[in-house]
C-alpha cells in the first residue's frame, strides 16, 4: 500500500510538472514530431511522377514508396502504444523521432526503388513511436480546462502535415531535387528530441508487463492483412501471395482478439470496444480508406493530365489540404459545445459531397476553378474530423488506456489508409492507365466514386457516437478516475 501511495504521488508530481510548462512549448515539443510523420505521408505524392522517372519505377513501386511507410506504421502501433505503457512514453517517443530522423537521411541517399522502400519503412517504424504516444502525451501536460482546444491545436497540426505535404513535395522536387523531400526531416528531428526531452514529463500505462504473444500477434496479423491489400491491386486478389497475406493476416488477428480475452495483462483491454464512443475507429477507418486513397490519385491529376509542375499541382490542391489547419484548431475550441457527433457527422458529409463533386467535374480539360469549392468543402470537412476524433478517443478511455486507445485508432486509420490506395489504385487500373491523358481520367473517375461511397458509409456510422453531454461525461470521469492498474504499474 505504501508503494501504491508513493508511486501515485510520484505520478502526479511528474503530471504537475509537466503541466507547469508553458502550454506554447508543449505544443511545439508535441507538434513538431507529429508535423514531420504527417507530412510523410503525402509528401511523396506530387513528386512521384518525377520519382517514377529518376529511379525507372513500376505502378506497383509508385504505390510501395506510400504504402511501405503505411505498412510499417500501422503494423508497429499497437506494439508501440504497449512497449511505450511499459517502459515510458516519453523515452519510446524521442527513440521514434531519432529513428525516424536517421531513416529520412537513408531515403534521401536510395538510388534504387527498392532502397526508398526499405528506408520508408524503416521511417514507418519511427513515425509508429510518435503518432499514437503523441496525444496521451499532450493530453496529460495540459490541464483538463485546455484540453479540448490543445488537442484542436494538434489536430491543426495534423491538418498542416496534410497540408504541406503535397505542397513541400512539389517544390522541392522542383526547386531542388526529390532527396531533399527526405533531408528537410534531418535537422527537425534534430532539433525536435532535445526540445521533447526537456519540455515533457514521463508517463505510463497499466500494464505491468508486455504481452509478448499480443505484439507479435497484432503485428504480423496487421502486417499481412495490409500486404496482401497493397498487392492485391498489381497481382490479382486471388494470387497466392495475396491471398496468403490476407487469410494469414486475418487468422492471426483472430488469435490475436481470443488471446486478448483470456490472458491477465492484454496489451489491447478488450473493453475499450464496449464502449459506444470507440465507433469512432470505423469511422476513422472509412475516412481513411475513401479520402487518402483518393488524394493518392487527384494529387497525381494536374501532373498526368494537364502537365503542370510538381509545385504547381500542390499549390492548385491547397484550398482542400490547408482547410484542416485552420478548421482543425476551431473545431477543438467547440467540441465541448456542439458535441463530437455533430462535427464528425457533418465533416464526413461536406466530404463524401466534395468527392463525389470532384468526380463529376474530373476532366482531361477541366479548368481549375471548377475544382476550388469542392477542394475547400473536402478541407472543411477534413477539419472538422481531425481534432474531435481525438476527443472522441480520449473519451471512450480511461486515463491509463488512452495510449492504447490511440494506439488502436492509429493503426485502423493507417490500415485504412494502406487499403484505400490498394482498393482505388485497383479501381483506377481497372478502367484507366498512365498511358494518356484520357486513360487517366477514365481510372481516375470511378475511384474517386468509391472513395466518396466509402466515406458516405462512414458519415452515416458517425450517427451512433454518443451525445455531447455523455462524451463530456466520460471525458470527465477518466480524468478524474485513473484505471487502477497505473497506480500499481510503477
Amino acid at each position: 500500500m505504501t508503494e501504491t501511495l508513493e508511486t501515485s504521488s510520484a505520478a502526479g508530481g511528474v503530471a504537475a510538472a509537466a503541466r507547469k510548462r508553458p502550454l506554447a512549448a508543449v505544443l511545439v515539443a508535441i507538434g513538431i514530431p507529429t508535423f514531420m510523420v504527417t507530412l510523410d505521408n503525402l509528401v511523396v505524392t506530387n513528386a512521384l511522377p518525377v520519382i517514377r522517372t529518376d529511379l525507372n519505377a513500376s505502378l506497383s513501386d509508385l504505390q510501395w514508396f506510400v504504402s511501405a511507410y503505411t505498412l510499417a506504421f500501422a503494423s508497429m502501433l499497437l506494439t508501440a502504444s504497449a512497449v511505450g505503457d511499459r517502459i515510458g512514453r516519453k523515452r519510446l517517443y524521442l527513440a521514434g523521432i531519432a529513428l525516424f530522423t536517421v531513416a529520412s537521411a537513408a531515403c534521401a541517399l536510395a538510388t534504387e526503388p527498392w532502397m526508398l522502400i526499405m528506408f520508408r519503412a524503416i521511417q514507418g517504424f519511427g513515425a509508429a513511436a510518435v503518432m499514437p504516444l503523441s496525444l496521451p502525451l499532450l493530453s496529460e501536460a495540459v490541464p483538463e480546462k485546455m484540453r479540448s482546444a490543445a488537442i484542436g491545436i494538434w489536430g491543426g497540426i495534423t491538418g498542416l502535415g496534410v497540408a504541406l505535404g503535397p505542397v513541400v513535395g512539389g517544390a522541392v522536387v522542383e526547386g531542388l531535387s526529390w532527396h531533399w523531400i527526405f533531408w528537410l526531416n534531418v535537422p527537425v528531428g534534430i532539433v525536435a528530441v532535445p526540445l521533447a526531452a526537456r519540455v515533457l514529463g514521463e508517463s505510463f500505462g497499466g500494464a505491468r508487463k508486455l504481452d509478448l504473444l499480443g505484439l507479435v500477434l497484432s503485428a504480423g496479423g496487421v502486417f499481412g492483412v495490409v500486404w496482401g491489400v497493397i498487392h492485391g491491386a498489381g497481382d490479382g486478389w486471388t494470387s497466392t501471395w495475396v491471398l496468403t497475406g490476407l487469410v494469414g493476416g486475418g487468422a492471426l488477428l483472430i488469435a490475436f482478439v481470443l488471446w486478448e480475452r483470456r490472458v491477465a495483462e492484454p496489451m489491447l483491454p478488450l473493453r475499450l470496444f464496449a464502449h459506444r464512443g470507440y465507433v469512432i475507429n470505423v469511422v476513422s477507418f472509412t475516412f481513411s480508406l475513401g479520402v487518402f486513397g483518393s488524394i493518392f490519385l487527384l494529387a497525381q491529376y494536374f501532373q498526368v493530365v494537364q502537365g503542370y509542375s510538381p509545385l504547381a499541382s500542390g499549390v492548385r490542391t491547397m484550398p482542400w489540404t490547408m482547410a484542416p489547419m485552420v478548421v482543425a484548431p476551431l473545431a477543438g475550441l467547440i467540441v465541448d459545445r456542439v458535441g463530437v457527433r455533430t462535427l464528425i457527422t457533418i465533416g464526413q458529409v461536406m466530404l463524401a459531397t466534395a468527392l463525389f463533386w470532384m468526380a463529376t467535374v474530373t476532366d482531361v480539360h477541366a479548368s481549375y476553378s471548377s475544382f476550388v469549392l469542392p477542394f475547400v468543402l473536402g478541407g472543411v470537412g477534413m477539419g472538422l474530423t481531425f481534432a474531435p476524433s481525438a476527443t472522441a478517443i480520449m473519451a471512450s478511455a480511461s486515463v491509463g488506456d488512452r495510449g492504447m486507445a490511440s494506439g488502436a485508432n492509429s493503426t485502423i486509420r493507417e490500415v485504412g489508409v494502406a487499403m484505400g490506395v490498394a482498393v482505388l489504385a485497383s479501381v483506377f487500373a481497372s478502367h484507366g492507365s498512365y498511358l494518356s491523358s484520357q486513360a487517366y481520367v477514365d481510372g481516375l473517375i470511378p475511384a474517386i466514386k468509391v472513395g466518396a461511397v466509402i466515406v458516405a458509409i462512414g458519415a452515416f456510422i458517425a450517427l451512433l457516437l454518443p451525445s455531447r453531454k455523455a462524451t463530456a461525461e466520460a471525458i470527465s470521469e477518466g480524468v478524474a478516475t485513473p484505471h487502477p492498474e497505473v497506480v500499481a504499474a510503477h
